[in-house]
């Protein structure tokens, strides 16, 4: 870890999540004796394991912490490391790689003999919310889902994409591509202007979610359609239609209310407290 002055560290992180890369920050908050890093060092780690830009100290912390970024990425749940002599461990009743309370203890070799407490938190990605079609329902999503962290990808014909207002992203027709890399969430809301081709790409690429804004007799009814034309069967597997959960929602607002409401649960799922 090459050391850095706190601006450019902060600079870096402010690349990686305009390029809308993932990475972690491990930062020290606290050592007690003689430690190479002080509180408040940096240190930015991709999910490969490398270590970007900053510096917490050594080898005495260096695996400890990579390991505890990788984990953060792959759940997106912060982690606090502890890193102590052995005997300060033994003392405590502790064993390396032991959490307890929330906290992860790491074994301090170095002949420093220091400890560092040491906080690992994931930056993902926004989540990617694709809006095929400009129906009302897809206006009043696009307005609503940056409020609740996504980013929106505006996905309809040239003529129709004057209907939102400020997209992160535009795609004129419906030729969705594969997400490099982040969550996707698909909402087919095209509410008869395209159905077909908006669910048949929809349902072309990878994605966390899709969802189709229209009845069952509708979403049947293109079912039927689809798989004559070609498209496998099991692809609807996933597919939400209605698309939202129940609210009784009637508005093109409370409808997309219950869409946005639906893509965060799936997306807190599992983060929930007990």
């Amino acid at each position: 870890m090459k050391p850095m002055r706190q601006d450019d560290i902060l600079e870096r992180i402010a690349e990686l999540k305009r390029a809308g890369t993932a990475f972690a920050v491990a930062t020290v908050v606290r050592t007690v004796r003689a430690t190479a890093a002080k509180a408040g060092a940096k240190a930015v780690i991709l999910p490969d394991g490398t270590v970007l830009a900053g510096w917490i100290g050594g080898g005495c912390a260096r695996g400890a912490v990579i390991r505890a970024a990788r984990e953060a990425l792959a759940d997106g749940a912060p982690r606090l490391i502890s890193v102590q002599p052995e005997e300060a461990l033994a003392q405590g009743g502790l064993a390396p790689g032991e959490t307890r309370d929330g906290i992860r203890f790491a074994r301090n070799m170095c002949p420093s003999r220091g400890m560092m407490d040491i906080f690992v938190e994931a930056v993902m990605p926004a989540p990617e919310c694709v809006i095929c079609g400009a129906a009302p329902v897809a206006v009043a999503l696009a307005d609503l889902a940056p409020r609740m962290g996504f980013s929106v990808t505006a996905c309809a014909p040239a003529e129709e994409q004057a209907a939102f207002a400020a997209p992160d992203r535009r795609i004129e027709g419906y030729a969705l591509e594969v997400a490099p890399n982040g969550a996707r969430y698909v909402v087919v809301a095209t509410q008869g202007k395209g159905d077909e081709a908006a669910l048949r790409a929809a349902l072309s690429v990878p994605s966390d979610y899709v969802a189709f804004v229209g009845s069952r007799a509708k979403t049947a009814a293109l079912r039927d359609r689809l798989t004559a034309a070609g498209v496998a069967p099991e692809a609807f597997a996933n597919l939400r239609a209605p698309a939202g959960l129940d609210l009784g929602a009637i508005t093109p607002e409370e409808i997309a209310l219950s869409i946005l409401a639906e893509m965060v649960a799936l997306r807190r799922a599992g983060q929930r407290g007990g």
